[in-house]
């Protein structure tokens, strides 16, 4: 989901929206639940920019946007095949495979060194590595 430039507010003749700006970069990410407010229920929070500083997000990158980012930056097309290879190869290795094929002499096709690059550049993109 994307956030957009404008949201919806209440008001008394239903809901309207209203333009707001965000800083544009491309490592934004935000949450944003608009609810009625129950003062026996919620609790107000303030972070200042500082304590933002202090803290760490990890967020599981997908294949999709490994994909997405190697299409858009190197105009290369990757499989997931070709993505769980190179996971493999640096170490990351997330969970048991039970996608295996029964045949005995199969033939796998081994990523290209552009692609190959191109994954890579994208994990150190995503902070994977």
């Amino acid at each position: 989901m994307t956030l957009t430039t404008s949201v919806l507010f209440p008001t008394s003749k239903g809901l309207s929206t209203r333009p707001f700006e965000l800083p544009h970069t491309a490592r934004t990410e935000a949450v944003v639940k608009l609810s009625k407010l129950n003062i026996d229920h919620d609790i107000n929070l303030e972070i200042d920019e500082e304590d933002i500083k202090q803290i760490t997000f990890k967020k599981d990158t997908t294949y999709q946007e490994i994909k997405d980012y190697t299409l858009k930056k190197h105009r290369l097309k990757v499989s997931t095949l070709y993505i769980a290879q190179i996971k493999r190869k640096i170490g990351i290795v997330e969970r048991k495979n039970y996608n295996l094929s029964k045949k005995e002499k199969q033939k796998i096709p081994v990523c290209p060194p552009e692609k190959e690059a191109a994954i890579r550049d994208a994990f150190e993109w995503f902070g994977m590595f």
